[in-house]
């Protein structure tokens, strides 16, 4: 896949997904105001990965919030195996704090085989955190605190995204032209 098609695909699925079913009520206002930074990996090794975390974090301390208020740093083909990516965020939550950015930077994760604990691989539930893509969403921790703020039940986001892709179910996801 050429970098446009895989910028392609993720602007399909936070467009028709994370902000047209509303998984994410903060994501449309920075998507709509183009503070969201789509990073294509060509990583060939976690290691190689995370030195592109590294300077991502990077780049996005030292660019104003109203520029650059979140990064998704996407690889199309590294992480094939759920497990193995999951088990890769414990090395990128190390790279945040070396950058000394506990609670600073948030780290999310986003995999086209997520999946909950607890729960089975054709849960609908697991839906809420698939991507065409492995993801790493760097969270300015501070908007992410403001989101909360002004949304009263933060809480509830949760729960509600259930039920939303309940109602859903795996023939609608795939009627929104998304990869299952």
């Amino acid at each position: 896949m050429t970098d446009d098609e895989v910028l392609e695909q993720t602007r399909l699925w936070l467009e028709k997904a994370v902000i047209g079913l509303n998984l994410c009520p903060f994501a449309k206002a920075v998507y709509v105001k183009n503070q969201v930074r789509l990073v294509v990996s060509h990583a060939r090794h976690a290691d190689d990965l995370l030195e592109e975390l590294d300077s991502e974090l990077d780049l996005l301390m030292a660019a104003p919030a109203e520029e650059t208020e979140t990064t998704l740093l996407i690889h199309p083909t590294l992480f094939d195996d759920f497990p193995d990516f999951n088990d890769f965020l414990e090395l990128a939550e190390g790279v945040v704090s070396e950058h000394g950015l506990d609670g600073v930077v948030q780290l999310a994760s986003f995999h086209p085989r997520f999946q909950f604990d607890g729960t089975g691989p054709d849960d609908i539930g697991n839906y809420t955190n698939r991507a065409p893509f492995a993801i790493l969403h760097l969270l300015r921790e501070e908007s992410v605190e403001r989101a909360v703020a002004a949304f009263p039940e933060a809480d509830a986001i949760f729960e509600e995204n259930i039920r939303t892709l309940e109602k859903l179910g795996h023939e609608g996801w795939k009627a929104l032209g998304l990869k299952p």
